[in-house]
Order: C-alpha cells, then structure tokens, then sequence
C-alpha cells in the first residue's frame, strides 16, 4: 500500500519555530564557542521553520489497517474517529497519545508502522528500554561536552512533517539515574498547551511540538507513572485470534514472495499456514525465511508442513485466505 492508493494530501504547513529567533541566538557569544550549535543553528535557517502538516481527505484511509492488522480493530476504531473530525474541519491529523499495552509480539510496533503509513507522514523510532536520560527526546545542554540535540528537535527541524509520527517502544522499560528521568521530557510533550512551546535544552528555541502523533508500547503499564497514563489513551491489544493469525500469516508470506524471485507460487500452502498462524506475528517472518531455505536445500519451491519443524495445530480448516 502506498499513500497514492489511500490518497492523503499534503495541504498546509505550519510553522514550527521561528527562524528570527535562530538568527538572533547565533548572535549570543555563547553560541560562537560551540561548533556543533552553530552548524544545527546554520541547518535550521538552511531548512526554514515551516513544515508540511497531512490533512486527511477520508475517514477510510486506515480501512487497509483492519486486514493488515486485524487485532487492532479497538485502536483503529477509535483512530477513524478522530480523522472523521479532521476531514470535517478540514484540519491536519490529530490524535490523543496512544498506549498499546501486550505482550511481546503481537505486532504493537508493527502496527505503529503500518499506521504511520496509512497517515502519510513521517516515522520516527525510539527504543525506550535503552533510554537512560530524559535528554534523548528533549536533548542536553549545549554547556555540556559532546552535547546533542534529542529526538524531537532532531525530528522536527530534518524531517519534512510537523506532524510525524513518534513511536516510544517498550516504555515500560525506561531506566537510568532518577535525577535524569528518561520520562521527564514527556510530561510537557504529551501536553498540547506546553508541547506548543517545547524548548530543546541544546537548541534552546521554542518550538512547536504540538502536532506530534505519539504512539507507545508496552507489555505492562505497571512501572509507568500515573501522570503519565493519564494523558494516553491506553488500550489492551490480545494476541491474534486464529482467523487473524492466519490471515497474518498468509500476507507475510504473500508480502516476501512478492519481494524476491525465488520461484515460490504468489499463493501460499494453506495447511503450511496453518502450522505457522500459531506463532506471534513477530516470529511468523522469521519461520517463513527459515522455511523458505529449507525448501530450497531440498530442491523445491514450494514450502511443506515440515519446512517449518513446528506441530501442527489441531481443529477446524480455515476457510480461505
């Protein structure tokens, strides 16, 4: 799927920082004596403030999410709510900051992607479980030795939206010294109001951050604190049923045929499929290159059961792919 077939249109911008505000802080004796701060400051005028917002031109634009993704259906209900309000006022796409709590897997990141996708705008990923300091999303000071801006100012001042979508995975698992909570930037950010004036520590000029599409994962929200659960829409994604694990499975297969000349048939073996819709959809892609090799090594270029060295589940045949 590419954002022609769902057509999405980039129909205004936004300014997310002023550049008279860059010129005039390059003019601070400060900013001379640090070379890195100069160069973001010189990119920045470079790139101008304005950045295109995507506005949506139908509430059925996640339609395809419901196939792709089909034990999301609760999210994307939801989702299609909010850009029901977008096309009716002729808005950019705006969501609540989304919490995708299960196990690990299902396909929450995945799902992310996929979205982002959908929307037609820009993707950006950050691994919380190796986050150690808040100054990864909101940067550190320039003062500092090997200082850097973080992720959002990086994201926001390079890339081509005002509205990206950030995905913080695994947030759950965010850790470090207390005096430098990994979770402190997103106190403000996850605010409308505040994100609208969200300042950089090494930037150190107020930007607009408020357009941001903000989608987490977690396997447990029991570590995370409340303040920041209530300003999420938190939402228990299960695990694929068995129709959904098929039709999952199916499209992977179908997705990586497609990607490569390797002789196998665009359809695939209904009873292999089988086997394979008992796993999360995360080890699906990794069995079916596994088994595609064996295949191989055997001389075919069709997969069998045993290509996948897993059992077989028991019950009724499904009907269809």
């Amino acid at each position: 799927m590419t954002t022609a077939d769902i057509r999405i249109p980039l129909a205004d911008v936004r300014e997310i920082y002023c550049v008279a505000d860059v010129e005039k802080a390059m003019e601070e004796p400060a900013t001379a004596k640090n070379e890195a701060l100069v160069a973001f400051y010189e990119r920045m005028k470079k790139l101008g403030g304005e950045r295109f917002v995507v506005k949506p031109s139908s509430a059925d634009a996640l339609d395809p999410l419901y196939e792709s993704c089909p034990n999301f259906s609760a999210v994307i209900d939801d989702l299609k709510k909010s850009l029901a309000l977008a096309v009716c006022g002729n808005e950019p796409v705006h969501f609540a900051p989304i919490l995708l709590l299960g196990e690990p897997g299902i396909g929450k990141t995945h799902f992310a992607r996929e979205l982002a996708r959908a929307l037609g705008t820009g993707y950006e990923f950050v691994s919380m479980s190796s986050l150690t300091a808040g100054w990864i999303l909101s940067g550190a000071s320039s003062q500092w030795n090997n200082a850097k801006p973080g992720k959002v100012a990086s994201t926001l001042v390079g890339g081509d939206y005002a509205n990206p979508l950030i995905v913080l995975d695994e947030v759950d698992k965010a850790g470090g010294d207390a005096r430098y909570d990994p979770m402190g930037a997103l106190y403000g950010l996850l605010e409308h109001d505040t994100a609208r004036v969200f300042k950089d520590e090494f930037v150190d000029i107020e930007m607009d951050a408020s357009h941001i599409l903000w989608v987490s994962t977690a396997n447990d929200e029991a570590g995370l604190p409340e303040p920041i659960l209530n300003r999420m829409n938190v939402y228990e994604v299960p695990r694929p049923d068995e129709e959904a694990a098929f039709r999952i499975a199916c499209r992977l297969y179908r997705e990586i045929v497609a990607a490569h000349d390797w002789g196998f048939p665009e359809e695939p073996p209904e009873d292999a499929m089988e086997v394979l819709a008992h796993l999360p959809p995360r080890d699906m892609r990794k069995r079916l290159m596994a088994a595609f090799g064996t295949a191989k090594l055997a001389g075919r270029s069709e997969l069998r059961v045993e290509d996948f060295e897993l059992p077989k589940r028991s019950g009724p045949r499904r009907i269809g792919f």
